[in-house]
C-alpha cells in the first residue's frame, strides 16, 4: 500500500503527557514552541505520532544524560 511507510499510530496530548509525566497543557506547549510535531484532526484536536513521541522521549533522556554527567 502506498503511503504506509510514513503512517505511525497517533497519541492524545494526555497519553503523551503520561509518557514524560508532564501536564497535557505542557505538552501543547511543546508542541507550539515546535519541540514535538502534532498533526490537527478535523476537529481541531491536537494528535502525535508514536513515533515522533519516541524519537523526543530519547532525546530528552539523553539530555537528561548529558547534564547529570
Amino acid at each position: 500500500m502506498a503511503g504506509t511507510e510514513h503512517e505511525s499510530p497517533l497519541m492524545t496530548p494526555a497519553e503523551v503527557a503520561a509518557l514524560f509525566r508532564v501536564d497535557p497543557k505542557t505538552v501543547a506547549r511543546w508542541a507550539n514552541a515546535g519541540k514535538i510535531t502534532s498533526i490537527r484532526t478535523l476537529g481541531g484536536h491536537r494528535r502525535f505520532r508514536r513515533v515522533d513521541v519516541e524519537n523526543a522521549l530519547k532525546s530528552a533522556e539523553t539530555e537528561a544524560i548529558i547534564v547529570e554527567d
